[in-house]
């Protein structure tokens, strides 16, 4: 389902036009949230799901989405295709160590520790 409305901006950013109108996708959730340091982090800031490559910035935009309540974690699951040990293995590795831990060198030598 999309909401229909009429353009104003044609320039707003995740926004579908279609002629005179521009349609916004319906997600489930909020759209964003706003971080405690005053940032705004919406779906948009989430991976593809597509994403089969996971650098440390994708794990740690994963995790911010969860802790900060945009995506659940059975979500992550489900859009991701990754498993509840791989993702709860990253939440321990921010929380121990930091989002630098999320790096795969970094996580073989936070794992001898």
């Amino acid at each position: 389902m999309s909401l229909r409305l009429p353009i104003h901006n044609p320039h707003i950013a995740g926004v579908v036009s279609s002629g005179e109108y521009m349609y916004l996708k319906k997600v489930d959730g909020p759209r964003a949230v706003t971080l405690p340091d005053g940032t705004t982090f919406s779906q948009a800031d989430l991976p593809d799901r597509k994403t089969r490559r996971w650098v440390a910035s994708r794990k740690a935009a994963v995790v911010r989405g969860v802790v900060y309540g945009l995506i659940s974690q059975s979500d992550v699951f489900e859009r991701y295709n990754i498993s509840e040990e791989e993702f709860l293995e990253w939440v321990r590795a921010v929380s121990e160590h930091g989002e630098a831990a999320l790096r795969a060198t970094a996580l073989q030598k936070y794992r001898q520790l």
